[in-house]
């Protein structure tokens, strides 16, 4: 059975007027959108396609706007996967096992030895989520200093349900099976289109599937390490073919770089939230020498107020001196390959110092932890700014000489990942790169092009790695 998950660390909505009092964001304008629309008009929402011409400009100010706040609102589901990851793989709130696929197949032949008869898997799954289930609704009612607890009592209340009464805690059960019910039936309809693509025997055809797999599902933020690895990898390659050139790598712009909730099997909660991205291709730039420490910028780009809080306030502590640190687990029952593993065990040795890792709750299984002390320097050179790139771009003065997107364009379709698409190419500078996991559709009238590829596999798990594409700016026409 697939188990799914998602984590998205927000907790409320966040207009697009807030995004733009900095003076810094702006909306995609219609003179840029135009091309895009008559290029795509087909795959255009009803509003737009049905739309005179001369009334399109007009038109466009409004669409733009409700799109941006439309999008914004799709954290709200994202909440509600978070939860549901929570309620799967945490261990701060529960003594009972995360519920892993390694862990549903023990738990299946110990029940198939009982004198009673054996369960089936599905059986053995939701008996498990009851309980867990259980745990954290008492947990909620009492959640200490326990962040991620305190996170799922607030979302709880915010939708009505009261944790002092039995007959809420029975709503909140109920609640909870729901989205656990809604999630496993949207991976099953992504492995069924992810099963048709690969039908075609076309891999292209399939990476293309799977570049907007996720275009009607909620927002996630979740995050993790090996990505970054690929990432790594293919600035390596990059700059074999003189693509960029050591020292040139000053200002860079990471969309949406992710917070560590409960993410899936390769996250837990027994740290606290962290964010990863950033700070991995910091450590992997001054490695590779493409830049140097002293004068590299990064902006990271996101719509969720709990990302960008998060990194504001780790700045705010960088000012005062203290430094960030990172807890790296690894999961010995999954294997990776030797050069993954490398890469875990000298990550951040251009950005701070190994520390000792947290302490392993009992019953965690077989997981080797390091962390590293990000230093305060490293910490301060990271900008967060409030931006949604499909409808908004930053206004810089220079060009971003490096944009990294992965994972995020994912949750788009054609039309929205052509739009900021534009809005990353205006955000670079000519022959600036943008590196993205996905397949993304270049328009006659765009400057951005795509130059290479590296894929990157992490695993024997199968669809465990990453395919991560350079699209280049060409300069202006």
């Amino acid at each position: 059975m697939a188990l799914i998950i998602a984590s998205v660390l927000v907790t409320s909505l966040v207009g697009s007027q807030a995004a733009q009092q900095t003076g810094q964001v702006s909306y995609i304008p219609y003179a840029e959108a135009k091309p895009i629309l008559e290029a795509v008009n087909d795959v255009l929402p009803a509003e737009l396609r049905s739309a005179k011409p001369e009334s399109m400009p007009t038109i466009w100010a409004s669409w733009v706007a409700h799109r941006d706040s439309e999008i914004r609102g799709r954290l709200a589901q994202g909440d509600e996967d978070s939860l549901i990851n929570f309620v799967l793989f945490g261990t701060s709130f529960t003594r009972n096992p995360r519920i892993t696929l390694n862990v549903l197949a023990q738990m299946a032949g110990k029940q198939s030895k009982e004198p009673s008869g054996s369960l089936s898997t599905a059986e053995v799954f939701f008996k498990a989520v009851d309980s867990r289930v259980d745990d954290l609704v008492r947990a909620m009612t009492g959640p200490g200093s326990n962040e991620r607890v305190i996170f799922a009592r607030r979302m709880i209340e915010k939708k009505g349900y009261d944790l002092r009464t039995a007959a809420g805690r029975d709503r909140i059960r109920t609640y909870l099976l729901a989205n656990l019910s809604r999630m496993l039936n949207e991976q099953a309809g992504y492995a069924r289109l992810l099963q048709s693509a690969r039908l075609l025997g076309d891999p292209s055809a399939e990476f293309a599937e799977r570049s907007k797999l996720y275009s009607g599902r909620g927002l996630s933020s979740d995050t993790s390490l090996l990505p970054n690895y690929a990432l790594e990898k293919a600035l390596i390659s990059i700059k074999a073919r003189g693509l960029l050139a050591p020292g040139t790598v000053r200002r860079v712009a990471i969309v949406g770089p992710g917070l560590d909730f409960t993410d899936k099997e390769d996250g837990y909660d027994f740290y606290p939230q962290q964010t990863i991205q950033p700070f991995a291709i910091i450590d992997t730039l001054l490695r590779t020498m493409l830049s140097r420490a002293s004068d590299l910028k990064v902006t990271t780009l996101d719509l969720s107020p709990r990302v960008n809080d998060h990194l504001r306030g780790a700045r705010q502590r960088a000012g005062r001196g203290e430094a960030y640190t990172i807890q790296l687990p690894r999961d010995a029952l999954r294997p990776w390959y030797p050069d993954a593993i490398d890469y875990w065990l000298r990550f951040g040795e251009h950005i701070g110092k190994p520390v000792a890792p947290v302490a392993l709750p009992p019953g965690i299984g077989d997981l080797k932890i390091r962390a590293v002390r990000v230093r305060p320097s490293i910490v301060s050179s990271v900008t967060p700014e409030d931006a949604n790139i499909v409808v908004q771009r930053l206004n810089v003065a220079e060009g971003f000489d490096l944009i990294i997107a992965t994972n995020i364009l994912v949750y788009y379709d054609v039309f929205e990942q052509s739009l900021a698409l534009a809005n990353v190419e205006r955000m670079l500078r000519p022959g600036g790169l943008l590196l993205s996991n996905n397949a993304l559709l270049e328009l006659p009238n765009s400057e951005m092009r795509s130059v290479g590829y590296e894929t990157v596999v992490y695993s024997e798990r199968p669809d465990h790695g990453d395919h991560i594409v350079w699209y280049q700016r060409r300069a202006s026409r």
